[in-house]
């Protein structure tokens, strides 16, 4: 079964052109042919509910309870035994007979109901005798259906279409004798309610301060006090309330309520409790004065005070069980059961139709019911209240009524009875609690723009409707709840793994604004604070509309941070919006040539468009994001217009927030070690390369490991005296701080006891000791040093010594290498060194080239590039410049391996020019 609800108003006559006339109740026996009904079809509709039933058997209950429970809700007991009777004879026709969908359109007006029941076979025409009579014949299989429209429905009659065949009646109100509300049948003796032979009903008046005023003679003859022992006690001195789980009303707040009915205890002057059911009216007095008037009977003679309930009668036809007997499926129709929204929404159009309102909502607790949230409404001027949140228990801007059916004849009296109807015209509203188990889940109410408009007979109804489709809405809740949290646990795990995968910081802040627009929220900025002395900083600004993040980031800009508050939570931020709100309309005032308006500190250099404004418009909430117990920056996380924020995606935000804030603060971390590693690491390069005349000098330097500018390899070219520069370069065991911290000793000690005019071997056996005082902190160091003196001639001559280094390779002008010096004993292993220089002389065009171990070690699988490896690349450097030729070095050994580099590699090429 498919239902849906369409909006009271003029229905348009549904006949089409040529279609045949309907048909109209008269005297069967007289009646020769069918006449036709030309009076005015109906008037204003003021509700409709439709369904559509499949062509089985079973459909027919259904359709039964589908129109017994509409009639219930609108208030029409009085037709359902007709409407029911009729409806299943008619939709019997249409599943069984025609083999067909049946249509069963309802439409409630002012002066009755219409029923329509359509089916998709107009070739079965209505068979047409001369007399109505003979339609409804034992003989006959079909027409008694249409004989029962005739003599039961006021109107009736069949429209065809070329797919469609109508059959409807019209069912008036009777009228009711002036003041009768309610009436039952006729009952024999035994099945009246049970009752003492004399009735006795207790009068008891409350005052304002809830003390007894009146007591009367019935109510000293049921609980034994004469009237001058009870007058100025407060009633709770006798009452014995019930104290129901969930619920928190007791008998002070039940003689605050303007009608209230229900059964509780009164202590009697035996000490016995006597049960009774109370009917409570609040009334005032000619001078204005409150009191409250209770009626009490003993609670087995509740049926003189009880008002009838509005149970509908059971449909014998219809199953006890089946997916038909959903107590929501009969009120509200049949969407997908984990659809809450679409359930919500269509549960207060139907509410509202039911009660004739002008608008309707629906609020749900959160879990620990303590707060209402606004999930579903219809009719109000917009939704802007959409997931706002209303506190439940009385007091100034909550919602005093949420526990109890409530009806306010009028808003202005009381204002702010309804927080969610400020501002919206509406003056009179009924409120019902939803409740399962006891436990409040939620509100409905149905509110109208005149005053007076509803009494406590809706809001029996309403709250009628209310407890049939509580447990329905309670499990579509917590189903929407579960995978609300399965989503939730999703999203954290993902977030968490894309904020883990990086420590730079600008990404860390791009991702976390990434994460939550559009998921969390419509846009969003995050504040960063440098230090405890800093104000917060606007470091990033995202919107779901890229147009839109220039117009938000100048807001943004022009007014005043959020306070750095370290407590956890969101915090609404209402600046955002008001800024935009008063810069749009100054915009809007200037380009209609007026002046004047709303001051703000942001009235000038903001321009934002409407659009902008619209976008930041909504609620804004601010989310700290603290870290090791400081305050690093702020989570802005806003909607656009008219929105909010739900109390879930608030507590995922909270839960982003605190996993943000500690990789944002692990990106700082690990930003300022970076930054002083490599400051540190920078200090121990050489500076610029001097300039020699008549000598090209070239220096490739790369360390390994990430973040590493310097390694254990080094290099280093310095002038010693006029015409005579040094150069050396040297590998460290190992890699990374430890072996850089080896380097800078080298490299500075070096320069100094050249510059002191020592020969090079002396140089390196003072370099060794130095090496060696270090203990257990010395590494062994391989060397090349050498002493350059250009000549006049334009060659240049080379002093050379090389401590356990890789030799340095000498390439000819004719394309012939070979080794410029001999093996010597490396340096930080032995006291003792004998160490010697060798002389070699470079003619123009010669070119020495000087490598560390990472470039002749450099590997892939198990080849090796080697000294003959590096000799044969170099060979093809003939002509090539000092640069080129280190280019063309290192090109060669990155090629010769697929993996990155794990070793220091240094290259050093000079060349005569």
């Amino acid at each position: 079964m498919t239902t849906g609800l369409i909006p009271g108003g003029q229905t348009p006559d549904p006949r089409p052109s040529g279609t045949r006339p309907p048909h109209q109740r008269g005297d069967l026996a007289d009646r020769g042919a069918l006449h036709v009904d030309d009076r005015p079809r109906s008037s204003v509709i003021t509700a409709r509910a439709g369904a559509s039933f499949e062509p089985v058997g079973r459909s027919v209950a259904t359709a039964r309870s589908f129109v017994r429970d509409t009639l219930q809700g609108w208030g029409f007991t009085d037709i359902i035994d007709d409407a029911v009777v009729l409806t299943s004879e008619l939709v019997t026709n249409a599943v069984v007979h025609a083999g067909t969908h049946a249509d069963v359109l309802c439409l409630r007006s002012a002066d009755g109901v219409r029923i329509e029941v359509s089916d998709r076979y107009p070739e079965r025409e209505i068979p047409l005798q001369g007399s109505l009579a003979t339609m409804g014949s034992p003989d006959r299989e079909g027409g008694r259906g249409l004989q029962l429209c005739a003599a039961i429905a006021g109107r009736w009659g069949v429209e065809y279409t070329p797919t469609h065949k109508q059959v409807w009646f019209q069912l008036d109100l009777p009228d009711r004798p002036v003041g009768t509300r309610t009436a039952g049948p006729s009952l024999p003796a035994d099945l009246l309610p049970l009752a003492d032979s004399r009735v006795r009903v207790a009068v008891v008046q409350i005052d304002r301060t809830g003390a007894i005023s009146a007591w009367n003679e019935d109510a000293e003859e049921l609980f034994g006090y004469a009237a001058d022992q009870v007058t100025g006690k407060p009633l709770t001195d006798l009452a014995a309330w019930p104290h129901t789980p969930g619920t928190s009303t007791g008998i002070v707040e039940a003689l605050q309520l303007s009608r209230w009915e229900g059964s509780y205890g009164i202590r009697g002057a035996n000490g016995r409790v006597t049960p009774v059911y109370a009917s409570h009216l609040r009334v005032r007095d000619t001078d204005g004065e409150p009191s409250t008037v209770c009626l009490l009977v003993r609670d087995h003679e509740r049926a003189v005070l009880q008002t009838p309930a509005r149970v509908p009668a059971a449909d014998p036809g219809a199953p006890s069980d089946g997916p038909n007997t959903d107590p929501f499926e009969v009120f509200i129709g049949s969407p997908a059961p984990d659809d809450l929204d679409g359930l919500l929404q269509r549960t207060v159009e139907r509410a509202r139709d039911m009660l004739d309102g002008d608008s309707a909502f629906l609020l749900l607790a959160t879990d620990d019911e303590t707060e209402l949230e606004v999930r579903a409404s219809t009719g109000l001027p917009s939704a802007r209240q959409r997931f706002a949140r209303v506190p439940v228990e009385a007091g100034p801007g909550r919602y005093g009524s949420a526990r109890m059916p409530a009806v306010h004849e009028d808003l202005l009296a009381v204002p702010g009875a309804v927080p969610l109807l400020n501002g919206t015209g509406m003056r009179s509203v009924v409120t019902v609690p939803l409740k399962v188990e006891g436990r409040l889940t939620g509100s409905l109410g149905v509110a109208a723009e005149a005053s007076g408009r509803y009494s406590n007979e809706e809001a029996l109804r309403l709250q009628f409707a209310a407890d049939r489709i509580a447990l329905a809405v309670e499990s579509a809740r917590l189903g929407e709840l579960e995978r609300l949290r399965r989503g939730s646990l999703s999203f954290l795990v993902e977030a968490s793994d894309l904020l883990a995968g990086t420590l730079d910081r600008d990404q860390t802040l791009a991702l976390m604004a990434q994460m939550t627009v559009p998921t969390l929220a419509t846009w969003c900025a995050v504040y960063t604070i440098a230090d405890q002395a800093s104000d917060p900083y606007l470091s990033y600004v995202l919107h779901e509309d890229e147009e839109l993040i220039d117009g938000i980031k100048s807001l943004l800009s022009k007014i005043s941070p959020p306070d750095p508050v370290p407590t956890p939570g969101a915090r609404v931020w209402t600046a955002p919006a008001a800024a935009a709100h008063d810069a749009a309309l100054r915009s809007s005032m200037r380009s209609l040539g007026l002046t004047g308006g709303p001051t703000h500190q942001v009235s000038s250099g903001i321009g934002p468009t409407l659009a902008t404004a619209s976008a930041v418009g909504g609620e804004t909430v601010v989310l700290p994001l603290v870290a090791r117990n400081r305050v690093i920056g702020m989570l802005t996380l806003g909607k656009p217009t008219d929105e909010h924020f739900r109390q879930e995606i608030l507590e995922l935000a909270e839960d982003l927030s605190r996993r943000a804030a500690l990789a944002l603060d692990n990106a700082r971390l690990y930003s300022e070690r970076t930054a002083i590693s490599q400051a540190l690491q920078r200090s121990l390069l050489p500076p610029e390369t001097p300039k020699i005349d008549g000598v090209e000098v070239e220096v490739i330097y790369r360390a390994a490991g990430e973040g590493n500018e310097v390694g254990g390899d080094f290099y280093d070219v310095f002038p010693i005296s006029d015409g005579v520069y040094g150069f050396a370069i040297g590998d460290v065991c190992g890699t990374g701080p430890n072996a850089a911290a080896v380097t800078g000793l080298a490299r500075h000690a070096l320069r100094l006891l050249a510059r002191e005019g020592l020969s090079g071997p002396a140089v390196l056996e003072r370099l060794n000791s130095a090496i060696l005082d270090e203990g257990a902190r010395s590494r062994f160091l391989t060397l090349l040093y050498g002493e350059m003196r250009p000549r006049e001639d334009g060659s240049a001559e080379l002093k050379v010594v090389c401590a356990g280094h890789p030799l340095p390779l000498r390439l000819r002008q004719d394309g012939t290498v070979e080794a410029a010096a001999e093996p010597q004993p490396l340096l930080g292993v032995m006291d003792d060194l004998e160490l010697y220089e060798e002389t070699v002389t470079l003619d123009p065009g010669d070119v020495l080239l000087c490598v560390t171990d990472g470039v002749t070690e450099r590997r892939e699988g198990t080849r090796m590039l080697g000294d003959d490896g590096l000799a044969d690349v170099l060979t093809t450097c003939t002509g090539l410049t000092a640069g080129a030729v280190a280019a063309r070095i290192m090109r060669a050994v990155e090629r010769f391996a697929s993996d990155a580099p794990s070793d220091d590699m240094a290259i050093l090429a000079m060349r005569v020019a």
